[in-house]
Order: C-alpha cells, then structure tokens, then sequence
C-alpha cells in the first residue's frame, strides 16, 4: 500500500504540471510597451476583477475554473477556486515552486509564485519554457488560485520577478482590482486527484514527511 501511495503522488505532480502545459493557448505576439493599455473586466461565481489588456474568455465549463486569452502578449489566465489551495501549492512545492512573494492586495493576502515549464502541447515549435505566475490566496472556507501562463515566444518580459513587466504592468493590477466571494460546494483539492479525503491525507501526510527530509518516503516512485 506504500509503494501504492508514493506512485499516487508522483502521478498527481505529473498531471498538474500536464493541465498547465495542456491549458496553454497559442496566439499572435505582442507586447505591452505602454501604461495605459486598456483593461477587461470579468465576473465569475467566487471572483470580479479586471485584466490588462484586451482578454477574452475561451473556457467557462467548469464553474469554479475559467480560462482566459490575451492574444496579443500570447498570455493565459487559468482561475480556479478549491476548498484547501494551501495544500495544492505544498505539492507544487515539491516541483520546485517554492519561497513565493507575500503581498496584499484589496485586503486579500496573496502567495506569488514564479517559475517555467516546457508546453506538453508544442504547437509553437519552440524549445522557449514557458513563464508561469502562480497566484494563491486561501481565505477561510475556500482558496483562489491564478495562473498566468506567458508563451515562450511572447515579448513580454518575465524575467526578474516582481520587478518584471509581466509582474508589475499585469499581475499587480490584477490582483489590485480582485474581489473575491464565497462559494457554495467549492470543489475539494482531493477530489482533483481522484481521491478519497482519506486518501489525500495520506498522501499530504507523506508529502509533508518528504519536505521535512525524510526523502525515503518517495524512494521507487517511477
């Protein structure tokens, strides 16, 4: 049953780390350049805010996860809500994604991550990783998550963090005009795993054994 779990794990890191290359969509190139770009605000069941930018909704089947495009910066929005993102980002945090950024912003705490990954779907025949901006903000009864995927091939800039263009021309204005609600029937993280709350526990309680040093507990996940 432990070799059980410990592939459980692995497999979940993977298929997260899948769904964000697999959410990426490919547009024109573009950048900012200039300050007073306009801006799209959207509305969803647990947020309102408003993007840089001329963005438009692609994906709205899921209720409590949306995705959006900004065709001309070649940048996906991918916005979510679950029960626990604090757990969720303990599992990224395995993938390296780690020592975020902690601002408030509209009376919301906020994690900042920043990191890349190769699209699983390379459609823009590129080797460029894509730059990813991982936003996270737990509140009492739900978490908020926000993923800001950037095209390898997109021109605008994404490197140096909070003082990059991406960072401070798009995702702090963002997370400046973000209201978030209260949900009913938030989905559970473990049910995004395809497991039991049991379950799920389980695996966190090794995860957590994992990231304290006992790095034997994910020995012969292949």
């Amino acid at each position: 049953m432990e070799d059980k779990n410990k592939i459980i794990i692995l497999a979940a890191i993977v298929a997260v780390i899948a769904i964000i290359g697999v959410l990426l969509f490919t547009g024109s190139l573009g950048s900012n350049g200039n300050k007073n770009m306009e801006t799209t605000p959207f509305e969803m069941d647990f947020m309102t805010g408003k993007f840089t930018g001329n963005v438009k909704l692609v994906n709205d089947k899921e209720k409590f996860m949306h995705s959006y495009e900004d065709k001309q910066n070649s940048i996906t929005y991918n916005i979510s809500t679950v029960d626990n993102s604090t757990a969720l980002m303990e599992i990224y945090e395995l993938q390296g994604i780690t020592n975020p950024d902690v601002r408030t912003f509209n009376g919301n705490d906020w994690n900042i991550y920043f990191t890349q990954a190769v699209p699983t779907n390379n459609t823009t025949n590129t080797d460029k990783p894509m730059n990813i901006i991982v936003c996270e903000s737990q509140g009492q009864k739900q978490g908020y998550l926000i993923y800001m995927i950037i095209d390898g091939n997109s021109k605008l800039n994404a490197t140096g963090k909070i003082y990059s263009e991406a960072y401070k021309d798009y995702v702090e204005p963002l997370l400046n005009s973000i209201t978030l609600k209260e949900s009913k029937n938030v989905p559970h993280v473990y049910e995004e795993f395809g497991l039991s709350q049991d379950e799920f526990n389980q695996q966190m309680d090794l995860v957590r054994q994992y990231k304290a040093g006992n790095t034997s507990v994910l020995e012969g996940a292949q």
